[in-house]
């Protein structure tokens, strides 16, 4: 069964609205840092995806990732 990019998007969307973030802020465009989603808000996103696709991910898979977007299409190549 394969997962689509919207899937995972939506996924990693709601995940970061849990950081704090209203949801309308939450969008492809939205950097990391106006969010205010830190790296230990990435590591438990990891996990997040980890439980509902079973896919690990690493911290070193989000270095250099400055937006939602980013980090979205770094976890559905993961997930594919």
């Amino acid at each position: 069964m394969s997962t689509s990019q919207q899937e995972v998007q939506g996924f990693v969307f709601e995940s970061i609205v849990l950081f704090g973030p209203e949801p309308e802020e939450v969008t492809r465009e939205a950097t990391l840092e106006s969010l205010d989603v830190d790296s230990l808000d990435m590591v438990e996103l990891g996990q997040l995806v980890e439980e509902k696709y079973g896919v690990r991910l690493q911290p070193q898979d989000f270095e250099g990732v400055t937006t939602v977007g980013e980090a979205v299409d770094i976890i559905a190549a993961k997930v594919q």
